[in-house]
């Protein structure tokens, strides 16, 4: 294939993945700007294969069929709750991909570098397979955090803080031994060295880190899988490799500062090691009386009420309780109720997911507001529905300067008049610490799995 068709081709490719960011970045435009990555990846894939000028399409096309299947067959099976594990997944194969192929790249014996060229190629294999190994173990202890294989508190060995500055200056050192090595049979060892103590580093980075910040970690390790793609780029030659890992390894890094301004957070702080204990894991001591309620009851607050706002959490995803909120929310828009949702920006375990759920349930946009938009509206609505959410509706982030979310901008739905919060038990939430929302004398629990105290309201609001 002509190399300026592969150029042209690659141009558009990359073109259409910036559209697609840029329609992601909006719930509006979302579904247009995943067929725009779509035909993009498309794009990509075939002209890069008709570019292969070794031919050996019998090895390529069964790898290729059988990666696609998987594909299918585990996007399929994966449920809204489980996207997050999923991308954590995901990040994983993009990091070994990197090692395996800076390795390959290192022991090619087609390679004819020579002098200028040779370092800096060598450069590319060092810092990707560097980057690759500790997304690859980062990403599979994220996966284990997530899927709650491992616990979700946060691992502090003795002196981690040393041990992580140990393996960073140990890793250069390795790379100017692997720089100055005369041959690969020399430069192998600290490469591989090297590789050990960066796939132990991903490993106690990410260990380090606790629940709360999990949400973080999922968007920086996207940025890592992007920088380890791009350095993948270099090592083949491939533009549209290296444009597309930049792509994503900048919007990453963007969003994981998002994030933690959104949790006042230090993205340094995070990466050091967050806080957190393992997902309710606890419960707190009682700080005063809480007022239990019913389905019945709350049917009746909504059906007094002329301002209500919704506040999803991680609980709605784990009910799947998406689509009778938006058959309550159909409800109370027909007898005139203005019905309005907060949505914070870690609400989940991953950014935007709880905007997906609302938008597979038909949720119309205009009403999904972000906090930012919501907070000053709070003092005025009737009723807050609380929706299996904890730490982002936790006033001691704002009352508690001792408490380890201190700072963190909240839904302030205290301010409301009444607060109805569905919660199955009184377990701390994923940071572990405890709600003073719970005993307000204007909050009512709503006690039960989401979903079927939800049932309960709509059983007693007239259609």
């Amino acid at each position: 294939m002509a190399a300026g068709f592969i150029t042209v081709s690659y141009i558009g490719a990359a073109i259409l993945f910036i559209l697609s960011l840029a329609g992601l970045s909006q719930q509006e435009t979302a579904r247009r700007g995943n067929i725009y990555g779509f035909i993009g990846m498309v794009i990509a894939i075939v002209v890069t294969i008709l570019g292969i000028q070794s031919g050996n399409y019998a090895v390529l096309f069964p790898a290729m069929i059988v990666g696609a299947l998987a594909g299918v067959f585990v996007a399929s099976r994966v449920e809204m709750t489980q996207m997050p594990q999923l991308v954590a997944m995901l990040h994983s194969f993009v990091g070994l991909a990197a090692v395996l192929v800076g390795l390959a790249s290192y022991l090619d014996p087609g390679s004819h570098f020579e002098g200028t060229e040779k370092t800096i190629h060598e450069v590319e294999i060092f810092l990707g397979v560097f980057i690759g190994a500790i997304t690859f173990t980062g990403s599979i202890i994220a996966f284990g955090k997530l899927q709650g294989t491992i616990s979700g508190k946060p691992l502090t060995l003795p002196a981690r803080h040393w041990l992580n500055l140990i393996a960073i200056v140990a890793s250069i050192w390795l790379g100017y031994v692997f720089l100055c090595a005369p041959s690969s049979d020399t430069g192998l060892m600290p490469l591989l060295i090297m590789t050990a103590i960066a796939l132990f580093l991903g490993v106690h980075l990410v260990a380090a880190i606790g629940g709360a910040d999990m949400p973080v970690v999922v968007s920086m390790l996207n940025s890592y899988s992007g920088w380890a793609a791009a350095a993948t780029g270099f090592m083949l030659s491939n533009d549209l490799l290296i444009v597309t890992g930049a792509l994503v390894g900048s919007s990453g890094a963007i969003l994981s500062y998002i994030m933690c301004r959104a949790m006042n957070r230090n993205f340094v702080a995070v990466i050091m090691g967050g806080f957190g204990t393992a997902s309710g894991a606890t419960v707190a001591a009682p700080q005063g009386e809480v007022i239990a309620t019913s389905a019945e009851e709350v049917a009746a607050l909504l059906g007094e009420s002329k301002e209500v706002v919704i506040v999803p959490g991680y609980g709605m995803a784990v009910s799947q309780a998406q689509g009778v909120v938006s058959e309550i929310t159909r409800r109370l828009r027909a007898k005139k109720i203005n019905v309005r949702f907060g949505i914070h920006p870690v609400a989940g375990r991953l950014p935007g997911h709880m905007n997906v759920l609302l938008a597979e349930a038909k949720v119309p946009y205009d009403i999904v507001l972000e906090m930012d938009e919501i907070n000053d509206d709070l003092p005025h609505a009737d009723v807050v529905l609380v929706i299996g959410a904890n730490d982002i509706v936790n006033p001691g982030a704002l009352e508690d300067p001792n408490s380890p979310i201190a700072g963190m901008p909240v839904l302030q739905v205290w301010k409301a008049k009444t607060v109805v919060v569905f919660k199955r038990s009184m377990a701390t939430g994923y940071a572990g610490v405890d709600n003073p929302l719970f005993y307000k004398e204007n909050t009512r629990m709503l006690f039960g799995d989401a979903k079927k105290m939800l049932d309960g309201i709509l059983q007693h609001l007239a259609p």
